[in-house]
């Protein structure tokens, strides 16, 4: 008897599954996500949890406004869109109905405590009011430029010469990542970690448990985990026992440089973000300093050496767009009486428009943060008419807005750094089509500051090396992360440009 009703009730369950993608089929199967009853889209995640980003991206093409609800058990609602009206809307128009919310300041709250990118209200006033002053200032600008051209001569090139002399295969997302480490330390606290190059052995601690701390941080936005972070933080088991200890380490490294900095036992700096923000705090708390410090580093960590890796892949992939390049910099140099290797001057970098214009380009079609979320605080309906609920997120997807047609016409799946370029001159597009450094009142304060490191970075590395990627005709895997890194690296290699550069 109790294995008829096993059979039963099994073929039950089968006929309801049936039905339900019967119905989602016709429901949704042209427009829109699968939302099937019961369990909302995970099905179609789990299908395409390796593509997760071109999933979306197809599923937003197939709607009418480029935007899509989903449904997800046990989890709030909410919204994708890669239409910029309603990415102006959230970012802009409606900006305070729409903050990073409970949840994201949760997850990141451990690693990241209450500094500028995981706080909302007032408390984000206050750090972004003093920011906006210390990032607006000559002196910092010129601290990062001397940072980055001492990291590039001192370090990158010379390990980029080892490598052509001997034909190495490098891991350049690798070398890119520790260049960014040390440089954002530098301009953060003024304290060089020495990962690339140099023994390391000063720093080497704290960059393995930030990176620890900040992967497992970003793991509690997984679709499992999201289920059971709580539990295990509970039990202080798995992934989060490794978290308290990564973090424990990273907030230990940066107090210690943090107190001995207010008691003045450290030589006393001017230009470093540490120095500038309890010059200009006047609570000047430790923990205060240590959050906003700590989230400038995750900011500037992931973010340029991401860009910079998918640009030298795609560059592998246009030698034509590299020829532009050399040809600019060709110019640039005779005009000023420099020669190859000689360091570029920030009104230098400037002029690199068609530069600037391929790194944009870059970035459109592989964004750093490829999606970012905000909480909705009450009932709403964008200015396309989709009606979001309160308590439900949105989404805006950089990534599928780079490869939409209504914003960027029918070649929007090619590289194109000419679309950026008005008479040579690079033209600023509308930040709600380009959202890649954010927008509106939370727009990046370090946008300048990145373009800076990536074109001295590019600049000075393809006037003296000729950049090799393997297997570059398959397009590299990206892992889940809130930043679009490489899965397995970037293995490329380089050898010395001999000659006439631009040829």
């Amino acid at each position: 008897m109790s294995s008829i009703f096993f059979l039963y009730y099994f073929f039950l369950f089968l006929f309801a599954i049936c039905f339900s993608l019967f119905i989602s089929d016709k429901k949704f199967g042209k427009c829109g996500f699968r939302n099937y009853p019961v369990v909302g889209i995970l099905p179609e995640f789990i299908e395409n949890r390796h593509r997760i980003h071109e999933w979306i991206t197809d599923t937003l093409i197939r709607c009418p406004t480029n935007t899509g609800i989903i449904y997800r058990p046990g989890l709030p609602n909410g919204v994708f869109t890669a239409n910029p009206g309603n990415v102006e809307h959230i970012l802009k128009t409606n900006f305070e109905n729409y903050p990073k919310g409970d949840r994201f300041i949760t997850l990141l709250g451990d690693f990241l405590g209450r500094g500028i990118f995981n706080s909302d209200g007032d408390l984000w006033r206050h750090q972004r009011k003093i920011a906006s002053h210390e990032f607006s200032t000559k002196s910092l600008r010129n601290f990062v430029v001397e940072n980055v051209t001492s990291e590039i001569s001192a370090r990158l090139v010379p390990i980029l010469t080892r490598a052509a002399k001997v034909e190495e295969v490098l891991d350049l997302q690798d070398i890119l990542e520790r260049f960014a480490f040390d440089n954002i330390c530098k301009v953060a606290f003024n304290v060089d970690p020495s990962c690339l190059g140099g023994d390391g052995s000063f720093g080497s601690e704290f960059k393995q448990a930030f990176e620890e701390a900040a992967a497992l941080s970003t793991d509690r936005f997984t679709f499992v985990n999201a289920y059971l972070w709580r539990i295990k933080k509970s039990f202080n088991v798995g992934s989060e026992q490794a978290l308290k200890k990564s973090v424990a380490a990273v907030h230990e490294f940066a107090n210690n440089i943090i107190r001995s900095r207010l008691e003045g036992k450290t030589e006393k700096t001017d230009n470093d973000l540490l120095s500038r923000f309890i010059r200009s705090d006047q609570e000047k708390s430790p923990k205060f300093l240590r959050d906003i410090v700590i989230s400038f580093i995750l900011a500037g960590r992931d973010t340029t050496s991401s860009g910079l890796s998918w640009f030298f892949w795609l560059l592998s992939l246009n030698r034509r767009v590299e020829g532009n390049i050399l040809k600019e910099l060709e110019q640039i140099r005779s005009r000023n009486g420099k020669r190859v290797g000689d360091t570029y001057s920030f009104d230098e970098l400037k002029d690199m428009h068609y530069l600037h214009a391929a790194i944009s380009e870059s970035l459109r079609l592989y964004p750093p943060v490829p999606i970012d979320t905000k909480a909705c605080l009450k009932d709403d309906v964008l200015p396309d008419g989709t009606v979001i609920r309160k308590g439900w997120f949105i989404a805006y997807h950089a990534f599928a807005m780079g490869r939409m047609e209504s914003i960027w016409g029918e070649n929007c799946n090619e590289y194109l750094p000419e679309r950026w370029l008005e008479n040579g001159i690079f033209r600023q597009e509308n930040e709600f089509r380009f959202p890649v450094f954010n927008a509106g009142p939370r727009i990046c304060l370090g946008k300048d500051m990145a373009y800076i490191q990536m074109k001295s970075i590019v600049a000075s590395v393809i006037e003296r090396f000729i950049v090799e990627v393997h297997n570059k005709e398959k397009s590299p895997e990206y892992g889940l992360s809130l930043t679009l890194r490489m899965k397995n690296g970037l293995h490329v290699k380089v050898k010395e440009r001999s000659g006439d550069i631009t040829s």
